[in-house]
């Protein structure tokens, strides 16, 4: 089975346990967000494209929300910026985002397991999940911004 084949059997399988039709659109957006971490529903629609041929916004978005609902792809909306999708699900971590490109990256919870989701007072809430944006400059835009700086 080729590397490209074992992904898509465990990604038929996955929908298959979920109680979801296998469709080449679901199996492509799947393919999509799982190549692409943090990626817009306009840049899964192109993957799409590329993958498998014609495909609708519509289609794109309905196969999103199915796979968000199911706890399959993870939504996040950093602000000021379109949803973001990705397959890391099931863990406690967070994002860093820079501020002037855009670029997000996955980093684990700072310390333990959840330490984030027990809040110093959770006004009769049961928390299950914790979203932590870290905002800063990644690397490259700190040197841009050194260089302009410096000027």
């Amino acid at each position: 089975m080729s590397v490209v084949a074992a992904p898509a059997v465990e990604w038929a399988e996955t929908l298959r346990e979920h109680g979801f039709s296998i469709t080449a659109q679901r199996l492509a957006v799947m393919r999509a967000v799982a190549e692409h971490p943090h990626i817009t529903a306009d840049e899964v629609a192109d993957a799409v494209r590329a993958n498998i041929g014609a495909i609708s916004k519509q289609a794109v978005y309905d196969a999103l929300t199915v796979l968000v609902d199911a706890a399959l792809v993870r939504r996040i909306q950093p602000q000021g910026s379109p949803a973001l999708f990705e397959d890391r699900v099931g863990d406690n971590h967070h994002h860093l985002i820079c501020r002037d490109c855009g670029r997000v990256s996955d980093v684990d919870c700072a310390v333990g397991s959840v330490p984030c989701l027990t809040a110093s007072d959770d006004h009769g809430f049961t928390i299950d999940e914790a979203e932590v944006a870290y905002w800063g400059r990644c690397s490259k835009c700190q040197r841009d911004f050194s260089r302009n700086q410096s000027r």
